[in-house]
């Protein structure tokens, strides 16, 4: 009878063999053998089975002994946990591993040293679980790992050390958690090439955002060194966002989005030394300022493995959660695991909840935003695991960084705030998987908080997260997004901040109407423009050193701000696409203007900005157009050099037919030719003027765009910022329904479209009907009218286009019931 097989190499191993290898090595296996010839550099291995630990189990009689102990679990309050699982680790720890598994060990690590030609090769060893990365549930961050192993000795103690992580009181609470208790979970161990990435960098990918879902990104976190620091959250990694739809269009450039992180620590592989815990092996070193400052992966690699990582993802059909290093020796790029992304794998229901903060107090501290929630509590400060006790339901975990032995506590906060981590982190990744709102990287809330402080978390603005002062009120409004019927009419968004882009993007539309720029310069830029075009105007040292803060490692300002307003509107046009997303350049009065960083140094004093130096007169002004250059070049970068075609520009406050003109000219001069590259330039209806001359105007602009408070403003005589005169503004006031009456009918008969952007369609019933019955081609909403909004548009629409015959009105009404 021949021998039973305990190790396999990867070569012989695919993904159906789950049951024998688990999760982590069968998707190890099926990526070696199916995906290596696809160019994807996979490290050799082999695999010790599930098998080989059941036998250790009975060849040192403790499988019953561990199933009573796993039975004795309190399940309620687990106040026994850690004596649970301290019990059974040292049951695994005082056991032998048998000798015919030893010998299969020595002879597979053998083989692949041969294969490799290395006479001593250094290993990764990896837990597998056979439960482990299935679509509902993932072992991942719960299982031991170990790296820079060396010899035989040291593998067959990295092994039985595996088998120990298969009973730390993280790993035991996750199989309660899903349901895995009377199962007979057993650990397949993995023994991969070692890829130096101490000398380089790594780090984790997913195919997907992972915080909002959004399906046509990639996004990539690296470090210096290995690549733990992301995980435990020690280091912000740098981050690379990656548009799928053009990264194999090799004429584009589809990474749309870069940070580059602090990266505080590197860690690398210390002297050899006996395997006494997972971190022997490794030092974990303060990284120099000089390298926090470099992005660990050039461009071309970033491209190269977001390719990878896309064919992997077709290659399993599913979004995945994958990790990369490089090799400092050879600088080649690896993919090291890969599994199924979990979070959104689950089916949603469409109900949105969308949190209004109702009140603000004093902002203590800021971080990365995990969820779009609010919660308020007491706070409790923990500094580790082992405090878990203190922290009662309901409250919100404060402290510097999480780690997997956090998972059993993380369940009963309210809200989790941490000093360190990035996106990735493990903080991160566990609030994306309890549903539970986090900020993580607020650098300092342990200083600023204390136990019993009474505190409001934040994170309904997006991506920043942020916590307050007191118990704030706030409201939660429930839109049903599957029971939204779109209208005919396109309903369009309006949006200023990129970073809620993927998170829009789910909301029900045809497209955006109108992103404003201006939220950009004056949030991420926040440098007058001017300043980088006019370096010798005398500018205090103190501002120029904020503005050497802000620009980082760009030797060239106007790199900067063209490569930060070209993300931005990348951001938003990659979320929409391919539907249309038009983008306004800037529309700032020059009292807006000179709260930027340098603006007083440039803006002049005026007693009416709102109708003073802006919008176009801006553009082709001596005074302004070397900054409206920069902007040019920032919208050509992201329609020609990223190939997001499906950005129209628009012109704010034209005031006459010579303007438009003229700024056409200076775009073109930079490189933005009307109808070159299908590019369309729409112009901005809201002066009076525009409305009188719109026939001309429409043989110089390819469509209209209806701007309601500007023209209600100008029509009536009316400063919108005077609360003195404000009763009088109303959008539905005759002389301005007859300025939008022939708007649209000029855009008819010239054969452009016509849209309105504002606030009244969606708060006025009646006006939304009027534009439907003039014909208006599109509206556009605010994110938080969108939906009422929509409600308006298909009622007028049902009231314009019903049929007129009276046997039908039964059947209306009973389909409006």
């Amino acid at each position: 009878m021949q021998a039973l097989s305990y190790t396999i190499p990867f070569s012989e191993i695919h993904i159906d063999d789950i049951a024998r290898v688990g999760g982590k090595n069968s998707s190890l296996g099926e990526m070696f053998n199916q995906l290596n010839s696809k160019g994807i550099n996979i490290p050799d291995g082999f695999a010790l089975t599930a098998e080989a630990y059941r036998l250790f189990r009975k060849e040192n009689k403790i499988e019953q002994e561990l199933k009573d102990l796993l039975l004795t679990l309190d399940k309620q309050g687990f106040s026994n946990l850690s004596t649970i699982g301290e019990q059974a680790r040292n049951l695994i720890l005082n056991s032998k591993i048998p000798e015919e598994i030893e010998q299969q060990v020595k002879t597979a690590y053998s083989s692949l040293c041969n294969n490799l030609g290395i006479e001593v090769l250094d290993v990764a060893v990896r837990s597998s679980a056979t439960a482990e990365d299935l679509p509902t549930a993932s072992f991942a961050g719960r299982m031991e790992s170990f790296l820079n192993i060396s010899g035989e000795e040291q593998l067959l103690d990295a092994i039985k050390q595996c088998y120990v992580s298969l009973f730390t009181d993280r790993a035991i609470k996750y199989r309660h958690d899903m349901g895995f208790m009377e199962k007979d979970i057993a650990i397949s161990v993995g023994v991969q090439q070692m890829v130096r990435s101490d000398k380089a960098s790594s780090g984790v990918v997913f195919t997907i955002d992972p915080d909002t879902g959004f399906k046509n990104t990639i996004i990539i976190n690296g470090i210096w060194g290995l690549g733990e620091n992301i995980v435990q959250g020690r280091a912000i990694p740098d981050e690379w966002i990656v548009f799928k739809p053009t990264l194999n269009q090799d004429q584009y450039k589809p990474i749309i989005k870069k940070v580059c992180g602090k990266k505080e620590y590197t860690m690398v592989y210390a002297e050899k030394s006996d395997l006494q815990t997972s971190e022997s092996t490794i030092l974990n070193l303060e990284t120099s300022i000089d390298k926090q400052k470099e992005f660990c992966l050039n461009n071309a690699e970033v491209v190269q493995l977001a390719k990878w990582c896309l064919i992997i993802e077709k290659h399993y059909g599913k979004a995945m959660d994958i990790e990369w290093a490089k090799d400092g020796i050879n600088n080649k790029l690896y993919i090291v695991q890969a599994r199924p992304e979990t979070v959104h794998a689950k089916p949603k229901k469409q109900v949105h909840e969308i949190y209004w903060l109702a009140e603000k107090s004093k902002l203590l501290a800021t971080g990365i935003a995990l969820g779009d929630k609010i919660r308020s509590g007491k706070a409790r400060i923990l500094n580790n695991p082992q405090e878990g006790k203190q922290l009662k339901e309901g409250e919100i975990l404060v402290t510097d960084i999480t780690n997997p032995d956090w998972d059993p506590i993380l369940k009963k906060a309210a809200a989790i705030i941490t000093n360190k981590g990035g996106r990735t982190s493990h903080a991160a990744i566990v609030a994306r998987e309890l549903g539970t709102l986090a900020v993580v990287g607020s650098g300092n809330a342990t200083k600023v908080i204390e136990t019993g402080d009474e505190i409001t978390v934040s994170c309904a603005d997006g991506k920043s997260g942020n916590i307050y002062e007191g118990l704030l009120k706030w409201t939660v409004e429930e839109q049903d997004f599957s029971k939204v019927k779109l209208p005919k009419t396109p309903a369009l968004l309006i949006l200023s901040d990129p970073e809620r882009a993927f998170e829009l993007s789910k909301y029900p539309n045809h497209g955006v109407g109108l992103m404003r720029l201006e939220f950009t310069i004056s949030k991420s830029i926040k440098i007058h423009p001017l300043v980088f075009c006019e370096p010798e105007k005398a500018i205090d040292e103190e501002i120029r050193g904020k503005i050497k803060e802000i620009i980082g490692n760009y030797k060239d300002g106007k790199e900067y701000f063209v490569d930060q307003l070209a993300e931005a509107v990348s951001m938003v046009a990659a979320a929409f696409y391919p539907k249309e997303v038009i983008v306004r350049f800037s529309d700032f009065k020059s009292n807006e203007y000179v709260n930027l960083l340098g603006g007083s140094y440039f803006e002049p004093s005026e007693e009416n900005p709102m109708i003073g130096l802006r919008g176009a007169s801006r553009y082709y002004s001596k005074f302004y157009r070397d900054a409206f250059a920069l902007e040019c070049r920032a919208m050509k970068k992201v329609r020609d050099e990223m190939g997001l075609k499906n950005v129209k520009l628009m012109i704010p406050f034209c005031r006459t037919l010579e303007e438009g003109e003229k700024v056409l000219e200076e775009m073109a001069k930079n490189g933005l030719k009307k109808g070159v590259n299908g590019l369309k330039v729409y112009v901005m209806i809201e002066i009076p003027s525009n409305v009188l001359l719109a026939d001309e105007f429409a043989r110089l602009f390819d469509g209209f765009s209806i701007g309601s408070n500007d023209l209600t403003q100008l029509t009536l005589g009316i400063d919108r910022d005077s609360s003195l005169v404000n009763h009088l503004f109303n959008e539905e006031n005759p002389a301005v329904k007859e300025l939008i009456r022939r708007t649209i009918k000029a855009a008819k008969k010239n054969g452009i479209k016509v849209g309105l952007c504002g606030q009244a369609p969606s708060d006025i019933p009646e006006f939304a009907e009027f534009l439907i019955e003039e014909g208006i081609d599109s509206i556009s909403f605010n994110p938080d009218a969108l939906v009422e909004g929509i409600e308006n548009m298909n009622h007028a629409e049902k009231k314009r286009f019903k049929t007129p015959k009276r046997h039908s009105l039964k059947n209306k009404k009973a389909e409006i019931g």
